[in-house]
Protein backbone atom coordinates (compact mmCIF):
# COMPACT_ATOMS: atom_id res chain seq x y z
CA UNK A 1 0.00 0.00 0.00
CA UNK A 2 1.46 3.19 -0.87
CA UNK A 3 1.27 6.57 0.93
CA UNK A 4 -2.08 7.95 2.08
CA UNK A 5 -1.13 11.60 1.05
CA UNK A 6 0.69 11.93 -2.36
CA UNK A 7 1.91 15.77 -2.87
CA UNK A 8 0.66 15.46 -7.13
CA UNK A 9 -2.81 14.94 -5.43
CA UNK A 10 -2.93 18.93 -4.51
CA UNK A 11 -2.70 19.49 -8.50
CA UNK A 12 -6.26 18.00 -8.84
CA UNK A 13 -7.85 20.79 -5.85
CA UNK A 14 -9.32 22.30 -9.08
CA UNK A 15 -11.48 19.23 -9.59
CA UNK A 16 -13.59 19.73 -6.65
CA UNK A 17 -16.41 21.01 -8.73
CA UNK A 18 -16.31 18.17 -10.62
CA UNK A 19 -19.86 17.33 -9.55
CA UNK A 20 -20.96 20.44 -7.88
CA UNK A 21 -19.13 23.22 -9.94
CA UNK A 22 -21.49 25.97 -9.09
CA UNK A 23 -20.35 25.48 -4.96
CA UNK A 24 -17.08 25.26 -6.06
CA UNK A 25 -16.96 28.23 -8.18
CA UNK A 26 -18.03 29.60 -5.35
CA UNK A 27 -15.37 28.45 -3.00
CA UNK A 28 -12.41 29.72 -5.71
CA UNK A 29 -14.23 33.09 -6.10
CA UNK A 30 -14.39 33.58 -2.42
CA UNK A 31 -10.96 32.00 -1.64
CA UNK A 32 -9.07 34.29 -4.64
CA UNK A 33 -11.05 37.60 -2.77
CA UNK A 34 -9.59 36.79 0.61
CA UNK A 35 -5.87 35.76 -0.53
CA UNK A 36 -5.72 39.24 -2.49
CA UNK A 37 -3.91 41.95 -0.93
CA UNK A 38 -6.24 44.17 1.31
CA UNK A 39 -5.04 45.76 4.83
CA UNK A 40 -2.51 42.55 4.69
CA UNK A 41 -0.21 41.82 1.94
CA UNK A 42 0.10 38.71 -0.33
CA UNK A 43 2.99 37.85 1.67
CA UNK A 44 1.31 38.36 5.02
CA UNK A 45 -1.57 35.92 4.01
CA UNK A 46 0.30 33.36 2.38
CA UNK A 47 2.03 33.00 6.08
CA UNK A 48 -0.84 33.23 7.94
CA UNK A 49 -2.59 30.41 5.79
CA UNK A 50 1.04 28.69 6.29
CA UNK A 51 0.48 28.74 9.67
CA UNK A 52 -3.04 27.31 9.52
CA UNK A 53 -1.89 24.67 7.57
CA UNK A 54 0.79 23.39 9.83
CA UNK A 55 -2.14 24.00 13.01
CA UNK A 56 -4.76 21.87 11.26
CA UNK A 57 -2.04 19.71 9.82
CA UNK A 58 -2.77 19.63 6.16
CA UNK A 59 -0.12 17.98 4.22
CA UNK A 60 -1.21 19.67 1.11
CA UNK A 61 -1.53 23.23 2.34
CA UNK A 62 1.73 22.90 3.85
CA UNK A 63 3.40 22.30 0.80
CA UNK A 64 1.29 24.91 -1.26
CA UNK A 65 1.55 27.76 1.22
CA UNK A 66 5.66 27.05 1.50
CA UNK A 67 5.75 27.51 -1.64
CA UNK A 68 3.43 30.80 -1.94
CA UNK A 69 5.19 32.15 1.23
CA UNK A 70 8.56 31.61 -0.30
CA UNK A 71 7.16 33.67 -4.29
CA UNK A 72 5.44 36.23 -2.09
CA UNK A 73 9.23 37.09 -0.53
CA UNK A 74 9.11 34.90 3.16
CA UNK A 75 12.05 33.40 3.96
CA UNK A 76 12.49 30.29 5.92
CA UNK A 77 12.82 32.58 9.52
CA UNK A 78 9.47 34.12 8.69
CA UNK A 79 7.71 30.89 7.72
CA UNK A 80 9.42 29.37 11.00
CA UNK A 81 7.92 32.48 13.26
CA UNK A 82 4.68 31.71 11.73
CA UNK A 83 4.45 28.25 12.18
CA UNK A 84 5.56 29.01 16.26
CA UNK A 85 2.69 31.64 16.72
CA UNK A 86 0.46 28.90 15.09
CA UNK A 87 2.19 26.53 17.77
CA UNK A 88 1.65 28.82 20.74
CA UNK A 89 -2.12 29.49 20.02
CA UNK A 90 -2.74 25.51 19.60
CA UNK A 91 -0.83 25.29 23.30
CA UNK A 92 -2.50 28.21 24.65
CA UNK A 93 -5.71 27.45 23.06
CA UNK A 94 -5.15 23.96 24.80
CA UNK A 95 -4.59 25.03 27.91
CA UNK A 96 -6.78 28.08 28.50
CA UNK A 97 -9.39 25.08 28.35
CA UNK A 98 -8.00 23.33 32.08
CA UNK A 99 -9.88 26.07 33.87
CA UNK A 100 -13.08 24.06 32.62
CA UNK A 101 -11.61 21.20 34.43
CA UNK A 102 -10.73 23.53 37.25
CA UNK A 103 -14.25 24.77 37.34
CA UNK A 104 -15.69 21.46 37.18
CA UNK A 105 -12.90 20.04 40.21
CA UNK A 106 -14.16 22.99 41.98
CA UNK A 107 -17.67 22.33 41.68
CA UNK A 108 -16.94 18.70 43.13
CA UNK A 109 -14.58 19.65 45.84
CA UNK A 110 -15.60 22.64 47.41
Amino acid sequence: MGDYFKSEDLAKFGDIGRVNKELADKYFEYYGSAMAAGALSEREKALIALAVATALKCPYCIDAYTTASLEKGADEEMMSEAVHVAAAMSAGITLVHSVQMQNHIDAKTL
